[in-house]
């Protein structure tokens, strides 16, 4: 297959002013890799955008069940959350439920990335702790799962431990890869990720698509919780949120650092998963907006919704608009 272009472009006035090469994976689950840009096999690190199958194996196991989470706390365990009042609650009501302390989460401090919560706990003097890491939700599962298994917590967040092995295990079964197919390192907020190639990685979307659509009882639980609780996925403001929002109950999305996007589609048992060559975020987001409507994915409609994600506007420290982002797009 000859892949297309996606390039996202910086104008200034009326000239072009920066490139981002972005490569991009669609797969479908029955008949492979049916559409690409750039490199198709790109090898890089997934980061947050496979939250889905790192919280699978609790949900597997019936961790839900056992520890009686909501919908939203559900969604946060697959969350890059911006720390609101609402995702912090939910972390804490996860880790109360599985009887475990704020302490445990390997995670590191940061403020939160919602702006007005940041500022509110400058304004008020408040430090922030693990629990306004914006993975502190996904760490928060894993540490109910370890208690769930009856593993050791502390280490969790290490590769050798059993919690990690298991996430390895579920990301090779559903991309159809080899643990040699993987290279490991530390995320941002401690844990292992993962590089692997990004075909597998829309082909694993795919397959988790088409489980949704068969009715599968853990992936559909984690997706239903993540459409119908976008907010806790990411939060105000954020394009996973909205695009969600947005496509009611047709999509998943979940973005991830350095450029990193996937979404699954489950009526057309499609996935797919994109990488900005030199991790922006500000491409990032109107390419996975523009490879989602070239598929029909998402509507004009929707897309025009979407317009500040799709089309940002370029302004300078006087908040005129002096340019814009738009994407090139050919699969």
């Amino acid at each position: 297959m000859e892949p297309g272009r996606c390039h996202v472009e910086a104008i200034r006035g009326d000239i072009v002013e920066s490139v981002h090469r972005v490569h991009v994976a669609v797969a479908h689950a029955d008949q492979g890799l049916i559409a690409s840009a750039g490199n198709p096999a790109h090898h890089s690190f997934v980061r947050s955008s496979i939250k889905m199958f790192q919280v699978l194996p609790f949900v597997e196991a019936g961790g839900v069940e056992r520890f009686q989470l909501t919908g939203e706390e559900l969604a946060l365990c697959c969350a890059s959350h911006g720390g609101e009042p609402f995702h912090v609650a939910a972390a804490r009501s996860i880790l109360a439920k599985a009887k475990v302390a704020e302490a445990a989460l390997a995670c590191g401090p940061h403020l939160p990335l919602h702006d007005a919560t940041a500022n509110a706990m400058t304004c008020a003097g408040e430090a922030p702790g693990r629990i306004h890491n914006n993975c502190s939700g996904k760490h928060a599962g894993m540490l109910a799962h370890c208690v769930q298994q009856q593993w050791v917590t502390n280490g969790y967040h290490r590769a050798p431990h059993p919690m990690q092995q298991r996430v390895l295990t579920t990301l090779t079964q559903w991309m159809r890869i080899t643990a040699e197919d993987v290279a490991i390192a530390v995320d941002g907020c401690g844990l292992p990720t993962f590089a692997i190639a990004l075909d597998a990685v829309a082909e694993g979307c795919a397959r988790f698509s088409a489980a949704v659509a068969a009715g599968d009882r853990a992936p559909s639980a984690i997706f239903n919780a993540m459409v119908a609780h976008p907010e806790y996925v990411a939060g105000t403001d954020r394009l996973d949120t909205g695009l969600m929002r947005a496509a009611g109950t047709r999509l998943f999305a979940k973005v991830g650092a350095e450029g990193y996007y996937c979404a699954g589609i489950p009526s057309m048992k499609v996935g797919v998963a994109l990488k900005v060559e030199d991790g922006s975020k500000r491409a990032a987001e109107p390419a996975i907006l523009a490879v989602l409507r070239h598929i029909d994915a998402i509507s004009a409609a929707e897309l025009e919704r979407l317009r500040k994600y799709a089309e940002p506007e370029v302004l300078n420290t006087r908040q005129e608009v002096i340019g814009h982002v738009r994407t090139t797009l050919n699969l």
